[in-house]
C-alpha cells in the first residue's frame, strides 16, 4: 500500500508516495526492538492471554488466540503469530471440570 501526500510549496505542488505495510498499525514503534534467531522482537514487552477448555490442548488454544487476537488489534498482523513470539512462558492447570492456561510472551516478526 502506498501513501500519497501533497505538497505544497509556493504555487507549485509535488505529489510523493510513501511505502507503508498495510498490516502494521505502528503502535510496535513505541516499543525497542532487536534481532533473535533471524526475527524482529519487542525486547522486553510482553502480552498476555488467558484461555479455559475442557481439555489442556483446547485452553492453550483458547490462550493463544487471545494473546494473538489482542497483539493484532494493537501491533497489526505482521506482529500477531504466536509461533514467532520469543520469551514463551506458559502456565496450565486443571480446576473442576476443565482446564485453565495462561501465557505470556514478546511479540515478533519475520
Amino acid at each position: 500500500m502506498k501513501i500519497a501526500t501533497w505538497t505544497v510549496i509556493g504555487f507549485s505542488a509535488a505529489l510523493s508516495t510513501t511505502a507503508v505495510n498495510a498490516s502494521e498499525t505502528g503502535f510496535a514503534g513505541i516499543h525497542d526492538w532487536r534481532k533473535e534467531a533471524g526475527k524482529t522482537c519487542l525486547v522486553d514487552h510482553f502480552h498476555y492471554g488467558s484461555g479455559t477448555g475442557s481439555t489442556k490442548k483446547a485452553a492453550l488454544g483458547n490462550a493463544i488466540a487471545s494473546w494473538s487476537s489482542f497483539t493484532v488489534l494493537e501491533y497489526g498482523s505482521t506482529w500477531g503469530r504466536y509461533t514467532l513470539a520469543a520469551g514463551k512462558v506458559t502456565n496450565c492447570g486443571q480446576t473442576g471440570g476443565g482446564w485453565t492456561s495462561n501465557i505470556r510472551a514478546r511479540a515478533c516478526k519475520r
